[in-house]
C-alpha cells in the first residue's frame, strides 16, 4: 500500500450534467490508472472523511481527478481548499 499526503488542493465544479465536484490530484503524486477507463481504486480522505473510490485520468485536461460526492464535502464546493490523502495498492491489478 502507498500513502499520498496529505496535500492542499481545490475543488472545482464539472460544467457537465451532473453538478459533480471533482479535487484535482497533483502529477507528482497521481496514482498509475490500473483499471480500465483510466481508474485507480484508492481510499481517500478529504479533510477527515474517508471513503472506498477511485481516481480517474481526465484525458481532455490531462489531470487525475478525485470525485467529492456532496455527503464528503461538508458544504464546500467550487473553488474551496481541502486536504487530501489517498492509499492504493500499486501491486492490486
Amino acid at each position: 500500500m502507498r500513502t499520498h499526503g496529505p496535500f492542499e488542493t481545490t475543488l472545482f465544479r464539472y460544467s457537465g450534467k451532473g453538478a459533480w465536484h471533482f479535487a484535482i490530484i497533483p502529477a507528482a503524486v497521481a496514482p498509475p490508472a490500473t483499471r480500465p477507463w483510466g481508474r485507480t481504486p484508492v481510499t481517500a480522505t478529504v479533510d477527515g472523511v474517508t471513503w472506498e473510490t477511485s481516481i480517474w485520468r481526465d484525458t481532455k485536461s490531462h489531470r487525475s481527478l478525485l470525485a467529492v460526492p456532496k455527503k464528503y464535502r461538508a458544504g464546500k464546493g467550487d473553488g474551496d481548499p481541502v486536504t487530501v490523502t489517498f492509499v492504493f495498492d500499486p501491486d492490486d491489478d
